[in-house]
């Protein structure tokens, strides 16, 4: 058969869309397993073609699909409905199959409003999509209501099956890395806690299963060989089991992969072993869901922690010099600007260098969901209206949105307003093998404030001057390319280039070949007259983008030089390098 997978858009547009770009790992799962059992299958990836029906009318008629999967979470869920009366609208007879948290949760709500859809496929996906394709393909129908796993209508009423067992062996199932590029990657599936936001716990019981060590580092291998040297992890809680983490950190480096990646954890299940471990094998950044300083609010959102496990996870998170980034919920049952107060004493304490900001709301699955509906009489037909969620003040007459709105900036502000501060309290471990990986940590920060996202907000004061204090700190460590780069061209911007000249020639004694230290060096010989010099060093990069056009204008330059009386201090200044 001819399968489309679907990755559809949301209904409401991001600020930072980085969270849904990227299709579900599921997905890759999915095609993977129909793949090897013989199956054409390819994944469509509409997050961005909101408002588009034309191309996605064109795009699903161009692989004329036998059958069409879309992967739902609420956000996506009405355009996952698009999708499907697009397509049906197109093959009136290909089948529509959805799956994933959103329509787990909602089957009989989506089944009995919506008859573009054929079939639901309940939680865990690849038996239950593997066994309908194949009924589908030999025409077996009727053979369809007994399929574990699937919702479905029977007399134009929607039915449900049990779900299958869990697959017990995840390394079971086939990698798709052998078939597809990403970079969300996952190591385990599910999660024993029970946050009253989140769905994992009905879609997973609370059950953890894990890929093993060798099984997931081959997939990363297969991926960075392929390209990719930057990754996701994007497992509930990475650090679960200790031995098991170090273990995979070893292969990675046994195997000599040059990668950085992002995990997520939580506070309670990291300790300085693993944290030296995961550093040594390309960790850069570690999520933790903090969520409030309130203790009264956290017990609300059933995520019991402590504050004193909080601070501790932080600060020797970013001691092994891993950014820890904070996850903040704010706008939930009993905030007050007392309890907003409290969660910026910890933020302060805790000193977190990333934080996501998020108002709390209301999913279908969720514990929070079932108080919503039992205090409020309704049912799952809210979700007719084309909204994506419902946030928890629109609940709580004890919050207004003005409210809200202003609780969160108070957070940002605060955060920001105090980035400045964190980042220069930082202290690293003394463990010499990491010294080159603390300067690696000290001048990527650096290049955040002075030319990244902090750069641009204009809450943090002073983000130039922070940047040039990190990036002198890194090269205490060990002579650090990033760091001589960014304090260039931090100079540069200033006009300071003889300075610049300094601490490049400096920088090109360590790294002679870098086009990067290269190139701004010439910008700043060009900007202090010694064109000749610049010149020779633009003309070494033919493959540096930026090269050719300042080589360009030193020829314009000295051509005019020669035939005028303008003297080097004439020429035009500050031309800056831009990286």
């Amino acid at each position: 058969m001819r399968i489309l997978l679907v990755n559809p858009y949301c209904l409401d547009q991001r600020i930072q869309d980085y969270d849904i770009r990227v299709p579900p790992i599921g997905l890759y799962y999915i095609a993977a397993c129909l793949i090897e059992a013989g199956h054409e299958c390819s994944i469509l990836n509409l997050w961005n073609k909101q408002g588009q029906p034309q191309l996605v009318r064109s795009e699903i008629r161009r692989f004329n699909p036998d059958l069409v999967g879309v992967s739902i979470l609420h956000a996506t869920r009405w355009g996952g409905i698009d999708i499907a009366r697009i397509t049906k609208a197109v093959f009136p007879e290909v089948p529509v199959v959805f799956g994933g948290p959103g329509a787990t949760f909602l089957w009989h709500h989506l089944l009995t409003h919506f008859p573009e859809l054929d079939y639901i496929v309940l939680g865990e996906g690849e038996l239950t999509i593997l066994r309908l394709a194949e009924l589908l393909q030999h025409d077996r129908k009727t053979e369809i209501p007994a399929l574990p796993g699937l919702a479905f209508r029977q007399g134009g009423k929607p039915e449900k099956n049990d779900p299958p067992d869990f697959i017990k062996d995840l390394d079971s199932l086939p990698d798709p890395s052998r078939y597809f590029k990403f970079q969300h990657i996952i190591s385990s599936r599910g999660c024993p806690w029970n946050c009253a936001f989140c769905g994992s716990p009905r879609i997973w019981k609370r059950k953890v299963r894990f890929h093993s060590p060798s099984y997931f580092v081959d997939q990363i291998e297969n991926l960075y060989r392929a390209g990719t040297s930057f990754f996701y992890i994007s497992d509930d809680t990475f650090t679960l089991k200790k031995e098991r983490v170090i273990q995979i950190c070893k292969l990675i480096l046994e195997r000599k992969l040059d990668i950085s990646w992002a995990a997520i954890s939580r506070v309670n299940n990291i300790d300085e072993d693993i944290l030296y471990w995961m550093r040594r094998a390309g960790c850069t950044q570690i999520s933790y869901g903090v969520e409030s300083g309130s203790p009264k609010i956290r017990k609300a959102l059933n995520k019991n922690l402590k504050n004193s496990q909080i601070h501790q996870a932080f600060e020797i998170t970013a001691s092994h010099g891993i950014m820890p980034r904070a996850y903040i919920i704010y706008g939930s049952p009993g905030e007050t600007r007392k309890t907003i107060t409290e969660t910026i004493r910890l933020m302060e304490r805790i000193r977190p260098l990333s934080a996501i900001f998020y108002i709390l709301d209301i999913f279908p699955g969720t514990a929070l969901y079932d108080i919503f509906k039992k205090n409020t009489g309704v049912n799952d037909d809210i979700w007719l209206k084309r909204i994506e969620d419902i946030m928890y003040f629109q609940t709580d007459p004890s919050l207004s949105q003005d409210t809200v709105l202003e609780f969160g900036k108070r957070l940002r502000k605060a955060f920001y307003r105090n980035l400045p501060k964190f980042a220069d309290s930082i202290k690293l471990v003394k463990h010499q093998e990491l010294y080159p990986l603390h300067a690696d940590f000290l001048s990527r920060l650096a290049m955040t404030f002075a030319f990244g996202d902090y750069s641009r907000i204009k809450d943090i004061p002073a983000s130039d001057a922070v940047a040039e204090r990190l990036f002198n700190r890194s090269l205490q460590y060990v002579p650090d390319h990033r760091a001589f780069l960014g304090l260039g061209m931090l100079l540069q911007r200033r006009g300071k280039h003889r300075d610049v000249i300094e601490i490049l020639k400096k920088g090109l004694k360590h790294f002679p070949e870098s086009p990067d230290l290269q190139v701004c060096l010439g910008v700043s010989l060009m900007n202090t007259g010694r064109l000749e010099q610049a010149l020779e060093l633009f003309i070494k990069n033919p493959s540096n983008s930026q090269a050719g056009k300042y080589a360009e204008y030193c020829r314009q330059l000295i051509r005019n030089s020669r035939t005028s009386q303008n003297t080097p201090g004439k020429f035009p200044q500050n031309i800056l390098h831009k990286r």
